[in-house]
């Protein structure tokens, strides 16, 4: 292809394309961002801005403050350096996260792979043939020999370029880069659900150390009281009966630990596991539940602040632009579709000579398509997709319902287990002085041992009740958090991404630390909101 061919083909291609990107609209609706709910509150009464307190540990009164911003890393405020440290491990090494960014990755590069389609394809092409034709057809080439055998090389440079007079093209991009929104939401789903689950898990580990720690306590008590039994039956004060009945009491409480053990050996693992390691590789050292703290004040986001913080309403919004912006390429595509094919090159027998002038070729042409008859396939695709449209607005209404709900659901759950905290330790406190009672009587010998097993079963059960209130209070003030959002629109720095290469099991950074990461910091959840 000659230059003034060359030059000539593509001005004229970028010069159409241009003018048909400043002509051309984008049919199909404009996406709107859907209203905040109605409501200001969550519960039918107003909120009272604190919840009730006790002497026991844990027993703090919480404070509920309106519209307080939610620090990215909350699970500071319960004051655990074991429990800041897991984090971290965590965040770095768990699968499931880093397989959500890859997701990610993979979104965005269809979002890159379609924005290519704004510009013209250019192709170039070589193509060398040798060829014998019959001698009873008439000598397509002049070489005078008979038969006709002779080499034929092309080259050759094709440019074609699709105008998106009607939008088509950009509300391709538009849903791919929704659904790219949509996973990029999925991966601070993901995000929060981790810690929330690590700070989760914490709880009950802790939790279920307490409550060994409370058995082994009665387990205790037991063993000294079957001994001044055994005493008093050696010495003719007790009756076999009785010493019978201690002893199957201190059975029942022995029999109360392995399952507890194996709850813990469990919960031991699954911290293990979120942290991206084995069992056998899991965190050291153990929680208590004296080593965390409860959060004093507690926060409380608006109902038209949680649809801008919460990632699954975000996530579905995003799918409801996405399900938008196919409305429009339907649409697009029930209208004309304009394209333009440049096509140039040379040709001879001889490579040598391939690019003389006169072996010169090229083809400009134009080509407008339209669908006259399709038995109305198009038409049902637009009315499908109004329809997958209605479908995801229906799924974002119930999203944000659902939200509100958890909110509200966690809200009274931290209020009563404040009162369930109270009411436990206060049942504790009597079960110990009736249980203390009941042990002065006995190594006395003047009371009953059914009124001492009575006792010990009481005891125990309400310093069981107290573990569980403490640990009810720290898992819902958790839950809290992971209802608010989390607070990831506060993070500075994303997590770091990770290639893993199953030849080795090695993981290590992905490219250049210096390079823009894929997973952006948080900003302000207004400012991600779509315009």
């Amino acid at each position: 292809m000659s230059c003034v061919a060359v030059r000539w083909s593509f001005a004229s291609t970028a010069a159409l394309a241009a003018l048909g990107l400043l002509t051309s609209c984008a049919v199909g609706p404009d996406f709107r961002v859907p209203a905040a709910p109605e409501t200001e509150r969550y519960t039918l009464e107003p909120l009272k801005p604190r919840t009730s307190s006790s002497d026991a540990p844990n027993g703090r009164s919480q404070h509920f403050v309106t519209g307080r911003d939610i620090p990215q890393e909350w699970w500071t405020l319960f004051r655990s350096p074991r429990l800041d440290a897991l984090m971290v491990q965590a965040i770095n090494n768990n699968p499931n996260l880093q397989a959500t960014i890859a997701t990610l990755r993979t979104a965005q590069e269809a979002v890159y792979a379609q924005e290519g389609k704004f510009f013209p394809l250019v192709q170039v092409n070589f193509n060398p043939t040798r060829q014998r034709s019959s001698a009873a057809l008439a000598p397509p080439l002049s070489t005078g020999a008979s038969p006709q055998t002779f080499n034929l090389f092309t080259a050759q440079a094709m440019v074609s370029y699709t105008f998106d007079v009607w939008g088509l093209n950009r509300r391709q991009v538009e849903s791919l880069q929704a659904l790219a929104d949509n996973q990029r939401f999925q991966v601070e789903a993901a995000y929060l659900t981790l810690t929330s689950s690590i700070a989760g898990a914490a709880v009950t580990e802790a939790s279920l150390r307490a409550q060994i720690d409370a058995t082994n306590q009665i387990i205790e008590l037991n063993t000294k009281m079957l001994d001044i039994l055994q005493r008093q039956f050696n010495a003719g004060y007790a009756n076999r009966n009785d010493l019978a009945l201690q002893e199957a009491a201190l059975a029942q409480a022995k029999a109360t630990l392995p399952p507890l053990r194996k709850a813990l050996a469990q919960q031991h693992n699954l911290l293990a596991a979120l942290a991206g390691t084995f069992p056998s590789e899991g965190p050291r050292g153990t929680f208590r539940l004296d080593d965390l703290k409860l959060p004093a004040e507690l926060p409380v986001s608006l109902p038209s602040q949680l649809i801008e913080q919460r990632p699954d309403i975000r996530a579905a919004e995003e799918q409801l632009h996405s399900a938008a912006a196919l409305v429009g390429v339907a649409t697009a595509n029930t209208l004309p579709n304009f394209t333009i094919n440049a096509n140039g090159g040379y040709i001879n027998t001889v490579l040598a000579s391939l690019f003389a002038p006169a072996n010169q070729f090229w083809l400009l042409a134009g080509n407008v398509t339209q669908t006259v008859f399709d038995a109305g396939t198009l038409w049902h695709q637009l009315q499908g997709a109004k329809d997958t449209y209605d479908a995801a607005a229906w799924t974002y209404r119930n999203t944000v319902v659902g939200a509100v709900q958890n909110v509200a659901d966690v809200l009274r759950a931290i209020q009563n287990d404040a009162d369930t905290l109270k009411a436990a330790r206060d049942f504790e406190r009597a079960a110990k002085i009736s249980f203390d009672l009941a042990q002065q009587q006995v190594q006395t010998g003047n009371a009953n041992i059914l009124i001492l097993l009575t006792a010990q079963q009481t005891y125990l059960q309400a310093q069981i009740q107290v573990v569980q209130a403490r640990a009810a209070r720290l898992s819902d003030t958790v839950a809290l958090f992971q209802a608010l959002g989390g607070g990831w629109w506060n993070r500075t720095e994303p997590p770091v991404e990770k290639k893993f290469d199953v030849g080795t099991g090695q993981a290590d950074a992905l490219g250049d630390p210096n390079d823009p990461p894929n997973v952006a910091p948080g900003v302000s959840p207004r400012e991600t909101r779509t315009p």
